[in-house]
């Protein structure tokens, strides 16, 4: 049986709700709590586990949610938005343009789940580079890594009083990370500029909470990613043919290993310095999975 969310304090006003097992659209959220308002990181997926979210922050916290950062566009972040519809929502241009055109997946791909009666929100106040929130004095500091990474609207929320950094989907933990959306090489550059904070936590956007030592899976996963496309491609191999061949050994205890090809059509369309095909991508993550669907929980 999957555990409970837990909401986790890491310090004075600031918690990490963490929902496991992290898999695909079960992520975390951050509060920062300040004296008129509070500041959420990211949604969730569905009606229910939004509405227990909201109920967790009442539990930590008298003041309502009056923003939300988004971390980038996708649904399992960004959902649950229109239930805060008094919130500001603050997210990089990038996440405003693609939650304006959504991409809607062949239903054959997931497993199905009851989403309910929310939908995501436009974002309210949008930035390009960085943008600085101060509620009360608390600095929020909210920073795109410069270029595409996990998606091409990346946003990190690192707090430098406190040392603590909320990456969203720059950073998994425990499943295999997922560059469909983004570049292998700019969510390494992702990671140094992260790395460089030295924070104390760093909280991820799937799994548990941790500190620096996160980074250096998801950099080594990235590598061996970047190296597995350009043996592919001298090769001639598809991406799917690729990721049959791969020994994952490495990355055996990740979860969410049908990623390997999705994350091999992103690796080889950037040296070919083409967009890959997204639709055939899902599809052969389905065929990876032995034709089944996509294991989700939400």
């Amino acid at each position: 049986m999957t555990a409970s969310p837990s909401m986790q304090e890491l310090a004075s006003g600031v918690w990490a709700y963490i929902q496991p097992d992290g898999g695909w659209m079960i992520n975390n959220m951050g509060v920062i709590r300040g004296s008129s308002g509070a500041t959420s990181v990211d949604a969730t997926s569905s009606e229910r586990r939004t509405r227990d979210y909201l109920r967790a922050i009442g539990r930590v916290s008298e003041v309502p949610v009056k923003r939300v950062v988004l971390t980038h566009s996708h649904p399992d972040h960004c959902n649950g938005t229109s239930l805060m519809p008094d919130a500001e929502i603050i997210a990089h241009r990038n996440v405003a343009d693609d939650l304006q055109r959504p991409h809607a997946l062949a239903p054959h791909i997931f497993q199905s789940f009851e989403q309910g009666a929310i939908e995501p929100r436009i974002p309210t106040l949008i930035f390009e580079d960085a943008v600085t929130i101060d509620p009360d004095g608390r600095r929020i500091e909210v920073r795109h890594p410069g270029g595409p990474a996990h998606t091409s609207g990346d946003a990190y929320v690192w707090l430098p009083d406190e040392r603590v950094l909320f990456t969203g989907d720059l950073v998994f933990h425990g499943g295999m990370p997922f560059a469909l959306s983004g570049s292998p090489a700019g969510w390494l550059r992702a990671i140094e500029q992260m790395a460089v904070l030295d924070p104390a936590i760093v909280v991820p956007g799937h799994g548990p909470v941790g500190g620096p030592e996160l980074f250096g899976p998801v950099a080594d996963y990235l590598h061996f990613l970047i190296d597995a496309a350009a043996e592919a491609r001298d090769r001639g191999l598809t991406p799917l043919e690729a990721a049959r061949a791969l020994d994952l050994a490495r990355f055996g205890d990740l979860m969410e290993q049908e990623r390997i090809v999705g994350n091999l059509h992103r690796a080889v369309a950037e040296l070919d310095g083409v967009e890959p095909d997204f639709a055939r991508a899902w599809q052969e993550m389905y065929e990876y999975n032995g034709m089944r669907p996509l294991a989700c929980h939400a």
